[in-house]
């Protein structure tokens, strides 16, 4: 794993929270962007080389939604950049992670992303995330 790629943020409203996050922060969110198969909204914010996505769900039974209605709004997952999506899922695989989705599935921001489950990572969902090359 690379680095960071982003730390999510389950909220209840995307645009109460964007304002809260552009005073918190000191700059406004520079993109916002739905993904429809995932039932969620997304913003996203850059603070140094830090980015902060804010996740909103658009559907009751979207795994953002079930998130909300379980924990409240807070942090909901950490995001690890990889180079090649495919590999890194079967290395976790055989160090015995188990992995949420068994091909990489196209996220926001231009990722190609997969969930590895909190049961084995202390309670955290980790994203990895694998940026999507055109040509």
């Amino acid at each position: 794993m690379d680095k960071i790629e982003h730390i999510g943020i389950a909220v209840k409203d995307l645009e109460t929270s964007n304002t809260l996050f552009e005073k918190l922060l000191g700059v406004p969110h520079y993109k916002v962007e739905e993904v429809a198969s995932e039932g969620v909204k997304t913003s996203f914010f850059k603070s140094g080389p830090n980015k902060i996505e804010l996740l909103e769900a658009t559907k009751p039974d979207s795994p953002i939604a079930k998130y909300l209605e379980k924990k409240g709004e807070g942090i909901h997952h950490i995001a690890f950049a990889v180079e090649d999506i495919a590999s890194e899922m079967e290395r976790l695989k055989g160090e015995g992670f188990v992995v949420l989705n068994e091909t990489p599935k196209k996220g926001a921001d231009n990722k190609l992303v997969a969930f590895l489950h909190p049961k084995g990572t202390n309670g955290v969902l980790v994203e990895l995330c694998q940026e999507i090359k055109e040509g």
